[in-house]
């Protein structure tokens, strides 16, 4: 255990680093006066999460480290200290690799901390913050986002470890994860997961994609494969004139929390490690699995030539149709997979957008650098194209209400200091390590009603689980309904059928499927059915999901997790 004392020394050694490196925070780059589409779009190594056998396929163990290095996120940016996910430190890359797996075939991975004693970027030890006891190294542990695997294997915040395992989390058990890789068909993503440093960790660079494949189930499907599918792994960064990631050191509460601020944002967008870059593509349809791997940005999504987007999937699940859309938003951590055929575009060229504002919904509008993404530079003629998109995907069992064996009432609270500004945030009022209440039995459904009393939208991410939204209706006479829930936590008690009786906000058509993660906007109640079982074959799962450290659900906004809007979920039999 860290003594208040350790954290005080600790806490004098951060603002001496502050003070010695403020300087340095007026040398930002102007990112407008960067060129954008100079860069390709560069494909991230695949790692094979399998081994095929006299065509038989086997598991296969996998050992990928994180390791600090320097990466290059634009042409004319000088290399940029990072951490990396990789097979060794030559081959780590920003993400890192995409990792292969298939449908019924476990991949065993050893993940690996090579990281140096000292955090490349500022972090509060006033937030609950995985400190190790000798002082030394940076904490790290990996969640497979969208897996379905024992608790043992899914990263909880307190299994954290340090380099060659010298210190290890109150909650660490084990040096190899199993993932079982029995869920349905779908796309993934890992990143680091480590109490009070999740946002400092993934902003220098603990990010990458997962893929669970099911030939004999896509297949049929004739969706655009091989080079004509692309992952999109989509951030933001601000970076200082000597290449390094720029991130506030000073708190905006910097009396109570010196470092900690509700939302980190950059203007240059990232994708697959570079920024703002190109894709020359042929005139056919593509596949794009594109992930929101930023802090805290919203993206609104639109193609700057009215060109359209066909939803095949949301998060770690197929739709069960097709869903058109010109635009839509897509939130931290959120996943959605579509297709796009640039044969019906007019222009030799088209450019990627983004119109959400930040925070997301009533934050700043825009500017030239953060509305843009990337640009598909595409070819003169057309070509055959044997893909498709069919009128019917992957079906799953129709989610039943009347199923549910309980219903849970979950609030978003976000508490503020004299001067009106944040200082940390809770769901259901309770700090993290306050016992678990939300105790679920394996193998059955519950009716979340998720009560948003903030005024941010928040992406809540439940581990384990998937669900699907059912409505989300405003609240009238909020306030009032905020007085009795500051006093008494009691959605019944406060008479909340009272107060949920404002207009329905339609759940958008491709994010009617089953989902890991929705967005929860600000004054509503959001019901959603969540299932802890299989989707596909409807079976409980083959692992023992009640064993420590259980599992969590979670606001996506990284510093919100961070502070501390995060609660254990524990399944029993």
């Amino acid at each position: 255990m860290v003594t208040v004392q350790g954290v005080l020394v600790l806490l004098i050694a951060f603002m001496g680093v502050l003070l010695e490196t403020s300087w340095a925070e007026d040398q930002l780059v102007n990112v407008t006066r960067l060129q954008m589409f100079v860069d390709e779009l560069p494909d991230m190594p695949l790692l094979k999460g399998f081994d095929v056998v006299n065509g038989v396929p086997k598991p296969k163990s996998l050992k990928i480290g994180m390791y600090m290095k320097t990466w290059r996120f634009h042409r004319d940016l000088p290399a940029t200290p990072v951490f990396a996910y990789g097979t060794s430190e030559r081959t780590a890359t920003i993400p890192g690799p995409t990792i292969e797996a298939l449908q019924g075939i476990d991949t065993f991975v050893t993940w690996s901390n090579y990281l140096p004693s000292e955090h490349i970027l500022p972090w509060d030890p006033t937030i609950p913050t995985a400190i190790p006891a000798s002082k030394n190294g940076v904490p790290t542990v990996v969640h497979l986002h969208g897996g379905i695997h024992e608790p043992a294997s899914d990263g909880s915040a307190k299994a954290w470890f340090t380099a060659e395992f010298k210190d290890r989390g109150p909650a660490w058990t084990q040096q190899t994860y199993r993932y079982r890789n029995q869920q349905q068909p779908g796309n993934l993503w890992y990143h680091d997961h480590t109490m009070g440093l999740t946002r400092v960790n993934l902003l220098a660079g603990l990010i990458g994609a997962y893929i669970v494949c099911q030939p004999e189930v896509e297949g049929p499907l004739r969706l655009p494969s091989g080079e004509f599918d692309r992952t999109l792994v989509v951030f933001d960064r601000s970076f200082r004139t000597n290449g390094s990631i720029y991130m506030n050191s000073t708190g905006n509460n910097p009396s109570i929390h010196p470092q900690w601020q509700p939302e980190y944002f950059g203007d240059a967008i990232i994708v697959n490690g570079k920024a703002w870059p190109q894709l020359k593509v042929r005139r056919r349809k593509y596949r794009f699995r594109i992930i929101n791997a930023s802090n805290a940005r919203f993206f609104k999504f639109f193609f700057t030539n009215g060109l359209g987007f066909i939803h095949v999937g949301s998060d770690s699940a197929y739709l069960g149709k097709p869903v058109e859309t010109k635009d839509f938003l897509l939130g931290p951590s959120e996943i959605t997979d579509v297709v796009v055929d640039f044969s019906m575009s007019k222009n030799a060229n088209v450019t990627l957008a983004n119109d959400a504002p930040y925070p997301y919904p009533s934050g700043d509008p825009v500017n030239d650098a953060n509305s843009k993404v990337m640009q598909f530079l595409i070819a003169d003629h057309p070509e055959l194209d044997t893909s498709r998109v069919p009128s019917t995907l992957i079906q799953y069992p129709v989610p039943d209400l009347s199923s549910a064996s309980r219903t849970r009432y979950i609030t978003m609270y976000e508490y503020e200091s004299d001067t009106g500004e944040p200082t940390h945030l809770y769901l259901n009022a309770k700090p993290f390590d306050a016992p678990a209440t939300e105790i679920v039995k394996a193998g059955t459904s519950e009716v979340w009603n998720v009560i948003n009393l903030t005024q941010d939208n928040h992406p809540l991410h439940i581990h384990l689980g998937l669900f699907v939204v059912f409505e989300q209706r405003e609240l009238v006479n909020e306030e009032k309904f905020k007085d009795c829930m500051n006093k008494l936590n009691d959605a019944v008690k406060c008479q909340i059928s009272r107060y949920a009786r404002g207009k329905t906000v339609e759940v958008p058509a491709h994010e009617k499927g089953w989902k890991n993660v929705f967005k929860m906007r600000p004054g509503t109640v959001t019901k959603i059915l969540l299932r802890l079982a299989y989707i596909h074959s409807n079976a409980s799962y083959e692992f023992d999901p009640t064993g420590e450290p259980g599992y969590v659900y979670h606001c996506h906004i990284l510093d919100h997790e961070d502070n501390v809007m995060m609660r254990p979920l524990k399944l029993v039999r």
